[in-house]
């Protein structure tokens, strides 16, 4: 019987979202690379976005779904300001961003999101989503393809997971420097991250992103 290659209309670009936060302040950091199986298309893409002065989104998957999404929700921000005369809350996007994800999930955006920021109380967020819109808040978290290996690195430094000592976090110099730690890692085991990282501090308001120089193999 003869076989025909079926049309598919994703493909994952790769990538490495994570994001923390401590006390009133949260970090969010994503890698720069955009690739296709073995061949890299660009070294200088990012996956990080400002979305208003105290929140960020973070995004991996596919970088043209990346680019739409990324789109409207800056329309439907803006349309929120024009109607309410104000920005809205972390909690407000992400509610967003649920719905137009589920709104699409017979033909989702292959995208995984991490909004990350300060909410109406000046606590630090950081909030997952996958594909078609399932989202949750925790003090830290990780999308794309190292996630898992990142992830891990965070429990340990983090939350000290299954260890009788556990130290916190005493300074947000600090949690950027797990959170960079992190991604450089990440960089030596995963071929679809690296390059260089953005990392963006949210406290009052959305600071110039840190870049770090990583592995370019």
């Amino acid at each position: 019987m003869e076989r025909h290659n079926s049309f598919n209309p994703y493909v994952n670009n790769g990538g490495t979202v994570v994001a923390a936060v401590w006390n009133n302040c949260a970090v969010i950091a994503a890698d720069t690379r955009l690739s296709v199986g073995y061949a890299i298309h660009t070294r200088n893409v990012s996956k990080l976005k400002k979305l208003t002065q105290t929140c960020v989104i973070g995004t991996s998957g596919m970088q043209a779904d990346m680019t739409a999404l990324h789109t409207l929700l800056e329309r439907q921000i803006e349309m929120y300001r024009y109607t309410h005369h104000k920005e809205p809350g972390i909690t407000a996007i992400a509610q967003l961003l649920s719905t137009i994800l589920y709104s699409r999930r017979f033909f989702p955006y292959y995208t995984f999101n991490i909004l990350c920021g300060v909410d109406e109380q000046g606590r630090g967020v950081t909030c997952g989503f996958d594909a078609i819109g399932n989202y949750g808040f925790d003090s830290y978290m990780a999308k794309g393809t190292s996630s898992s290996l990142i992830m891990s690195i965070l429990d340990n430094h983090l939350t000290s997971k299954n260890q009788q000592v556990h130290e916190e976090i005493k300074s947000l110099e600090e949690l950027i420097n797990v959170v960079k730690g992190a991604m450089t890692s990440a960089v030596e085991r995963d071929i679809y991250t690296g390059d260089c990282a953005e990392v963006i501090v949210v406290d009052t308001m959305v600071h110039e992103p840190i870049r770090m120089p990583m592995r370019n193999d």
